[in-house]
């Protein structure tokens, strides 16, 4: 069993920032990759951002590339999405997951967290 809790979400102005964190409980891996989602309404969860067990490999979807950044610490057992230069379409929930492979795909990933909404205004 593993738990994922994210937080940090909030209502920014375009332009402004936000921190995600995501903290993992119960049976965790340290190789375990990790890696944030995001859902708008009536669309599909689309990915974000993905990050290997070190974190010295990260990945991200050219819609957040230069604006994003993941990171992790493993003692904490904890992943951040670093958001910065917000736009409206980055309006939606955010999730964190944890798998094996280090992949852009939903399938890819065991366990989920349960969102945290991210709201940008014009």
């Amino acid at each position: 069993q593993v738990q994922l809790v994210e937080s940090g979400g909030g209502l920014v102005h375009a332009g402004g920032s936000l921190r995600l964190s995501c903290a993992a409980s119960g049976r965790t891996f340290s190789n375990f990759a990790k890696a944030w989602f995001r859902q708008a309404p009536g669309k599909e969860r689309e990915f974000v951002a993905a990050t290997n067990w070190s974190g010295r490999s990260t990945y991200y979807a050219d819609s957040v590339k230069g604006r994003f950044t993941i990171s992790r610490d493993n003692v904490k057992n904890t992943v951040y999405l670093q958001m910065n230069s917000l736009k409206p379409e980055d309006t939606a929930v955010y999730y964190c997951a944890t798998g094996r492979a280090t992949t852009n795909s939903t399938r890819g990933y065991n366990y989920w967290g349960q969102g945290t909404q991210v709201t940008v205004s014009s």
